[in-house]
C-alpha cells in the first residue's frame, strides 16, 4: 500500500470520518476543492521555511498583480475575510486611530455600504455580518427581486462609504443592475465600488470594468488552499493590507496559504481549464439516461444560473411515485458509509442539482446506485 493510500486510510479510520462524494460543487462545508500537486508541494515548502511576512505579502501581491495586469493585490485568509477587510480599509483608509479602534471610536467617518437588497444573502454566513465586522452599516437598495441604478443612486449621501456588489449564484439574478452600471454610479459620485466575486472564474473582468476592489475565493475556481484574493487600485489595496494591524489580525493567512494561492493563480492562468461545460455534459450523459429509466425520477442538463461555463444534472423526485420528497432524499443520500452531497437549493421544489466537476465516472455510478437502492427500499 502506497504512502498516500495509507495516510488516507489512517485519517478516515483514526477520526471515524465518512467518505464524501461531492456533487454539490466548490462548497466550504465540504472543504471547497482539491488543489493540484504543484500547489500542495508549494504549500509544504512554505510550511518549512521562514520569511519576513510583510515582505512576503508585498512581493507575492506584486507578482499576482503583474500576472493579472492590475495595480495591486493581496492574499487574505478567505473571501469573507476579504469583504470585512475591504470594507474596513475603505472606512479607515490610513487613519491609525480608526485602524486600532474601528468598533469603539466615535470619530465621524462615512460608514454606509450600499448593497442591492437581492445581494444581501447568506452564503454560509450573512454578507451583512461581514460588512459589520468591517465597521460598515448596510443600506439595502431596491427590492428582493429588483434593483435599478436609480435605487442605488437615490441612497447616496455624505455617509456613504462604498457600494458593494455581490456576483454570485446565491444572489437574485433577474432585474438587477449590472456591474458596469454600478461602476458608472460609483465613478459619478466618486465613491469606491467593491465587488465580491468569490466563486467567479474570470480574475480580470470586474477590475477592467472599473471596480476599485474585487474579492475572490482562493479555493474555489482557482483551486488553491483555503485563502482569498483581493485585487484592485493601488491605494485601496494598500488600505486593505493595513488591516493586518487591525481587524485583519484575527483573519491572518499563513505563509503556506500565501505561497500556495500564488502558485495556484499562476497555474490557473497558464494551464487549460480542467473541464469545460460540454465535457461535463459528456461525463454525465449516461448518468442522466439511467436516472430517467427509474420510476419517479427525471433528470436533465441545466447550466449555471450565474453564467459560468458549468453544466449540472438536475434531478427531480416525484414524491407521489417514490414515496419520498426531495428533502428526504437529500437527507438519505448523506447517510451510510459514503455521504453524497447535492446542491440543495431547489429541494423545496422537488429537485436537486448534481455538480460533476469533482465527481468521477465511477462515483456517478455510486450516486446512481444509491438513489436506485433508496427508492426501491434496498438496504
Amino acid at each position: 500500500m502506497g504512502l498516500k493510500s495509507q495516510t488516507e486510510k489512517d485519517i478516515y479510520s483514526k477520526y471515524h470520518l465518512k467518505k464524501v462524494i461531492n456533487a454539490s460543487g466548490r462548497m466550504t462545508i465540504l472543504g471547497v476543492s482539491t488543489p493540484r500537486s504543484e500547489v500542495a508541494e508549494t504549500v509544504l515548502h512554505g510550511l518549512n521555511e521562514y520569511f519576513e511576512i510583510k515582505d512576503l505579502v508585498d512581493k507575492t501581491g506584486q507578482y499576482i498583480a503583474k500576472l493579472l495586469n492590475v495595480e495591486n493585490a493581496v492574499v487574505v485568509s478567505c473571501a469573507s475575510a476579504g469583504i470585512a477587510q475591504a470594507v474596513a480599509g475603505i472606512i479607515v483608509k490610513d487613519d491609525y486611530d480608526l485602524l486600532f479602534n474601528l468598533h469603539s471610536s466615535d470619530k465621524y467617518v462615512p460608514r454606509e455600504i450600499i448593497i442591492p437588497k437581492g445581494h444581501n444573502v447568506n452564503f454560509g454566513a450573512p454578507i451583512s455580518t461581514m460588512v459589520s465586522l468591517g465597521g460598515g452599516i448596510v443600506v439595502e437598495a431596491g427590492y428582493a427581486n429588483e434593483c435599478k441604478p436609480e435605487h442605488i443612486e437615490s441612497l447616496i449621501n455624505p455617509d456613504t462609504a462604498a457600494i458593494l456588489y455581490v456576483k454570485s449564484h446565491h444572489c437574485v439574478q433577474k432585474s438587477m443592475l449590472s456591474i458596469a452600471q454600478a461602476v458608472c454610479i460609483a465613478q459619478k459620485h466618486k465613491i469606491p465600488l467593491i465587488v465580491d466575486a468569490a466563486a467567479e472564474e474570470d480574475l480580470q473582468t470586474y477590475y477592467q470594468q472599473g471596480a476599485d476592489l474585487v474579492i475572490y475565493s482562493g479555493a474555489k475556481a482557482i483551486e488553491g488552499p483555503t485563502s482569498g484574493l483581493v485585487i484592485g487600485r493601488q491605494k485601496a489595496v494598500g488600505w486593505v493590507k493595513m488591516q493586518s494591524q487591525g481587524i485583519g489580525r484575527s483573519m491572518k493567512v499563513g505563509k503556506e496559504g500565501i505561497l500556495g494561492l500564488t502558485k495556484a493563480i499562476e497555474l490557473y492562468l497558464t494551464e487549460p481549464q480542467k473541464e469545460t461545460g460540454q465535457q461535463m455534459v459528456g461525463k454525465m450523459t449516461s448518468f442522466i439516461e439511467k436516472l430517467n429509466e427509474l420510476d419517479g425520477i427525471s433528470a436533465n442538463v441545466v447550466w449555471d444560473g450565474a453564467g459560468r461555463d458549468i453544466a449540472r444534472a438536475e434531478i427531480a423526485f416525484d414524491a407521489s411515485v417514490i414515496g419520498k420528497t426531495a428533502i428526504e432524499m437529500v437527507d438519505l443520500m448523506k447517510q451510510g458509509e459514503i455521504a453524497v452531497y447535492f446542491r440543495e437549493y431547489k429541494a423545496n421544489e422537488g429537485k436537486v442539482d448534481a455538480d460533476v466537476r469533482s465527481v468521477t465516472s465511477a462515483q456517478l455510478d455510486i450516486i446512481y446506485n444509491k438513489i436506485k437502492n433508496i427508492i426501491q427500499g434496498i438496504k
